[in-house]
């Protein structure tokens, strides 16, 4: 039992490693230098200018899931290959799309009610 207990933290510590390493404030400044905020608004909010600029602010996909898509992708956004976006890059582009404050809720603006 204290085995099994064992491996079950073992493995959310390390599966969550990414994520511990990851930093919103250089991700934030790979997002700019990589580009991610011609399509997709400098806090990964979309734009209304290019259709394929969708939301990406957080996000509900898991870290792997994210990476996967951004690394092979076949839409109307090119893959980003691991030479062009380090994977140190992409974490912290993650953690800083996680961070981003989100907007308030419509009913709690006094001119849309």
């Amino acid at each position: 039992m204290r085995i099994r207990v064992a491996l079950i933290v073992a493995a959310c510590v390390l599966g969550s490693h990414a994520a511990l390493a990851a930093s919103a404030e250089n991700g934030k400044k790979a997002f700019t230098a990589h580009g991610c905020w011609q399509c997709h608004g400098f806090e990964g909010q979309g734009s209304a200018v290019t259709s394929n600029g969708k939301v990406i602010a957080h996000t509900e996909l898991p870290y792997e899931s994210f990476e996967a898509f951004v690394r092979s992708t076949n839409g109307a956004m090119p893959p980003f290959r691991e030479t062009i976006l380090p994977a140190a890059d992409l974490q912290d582009i993650y953690a800083y799309l996680q961070a981003v404050p989100k907007p308030p809720e419509v009913s709690s603006i006094p001119l849309l009610k």
